[in-house]
């Protein structure tokens, strides 16, 4: 679990808003809340790997975009 630490002697506005923001960015890039979401609601099995084909498979589309050639436009 993210955790941001203040300091007891300087506890202004701006410091317990400069922690929030802190807290924030560290519980998106924990991904925390993307588990969150995943608990939410059960998916089944196949439903996951169906996901996660269709997640490759445009990842793979989108790296082979980068070294095509651009049509002919004529």
């Amino acid at each position: 679990m993210p955790k941001v630490f203040l300091n007891m002697e300087r506890q202004g506005v701006k410091d317990i808003e400069n922690a929030i923001r802190k807290l924030k960015k560290k519980v998106e890039n924990g991904g925390v809340l993307k588990a969150l979401h995943d608990k939410q609601q059960y998916e089944r099995p196949g439903v996951k790997r169906n996901k996660k084909r269709a997640a490759a498979i445009m990842r793979t589309r989108r790296e082979n975009a980068k070294f095509e050639l651009p049509k002919k436009m004529y």
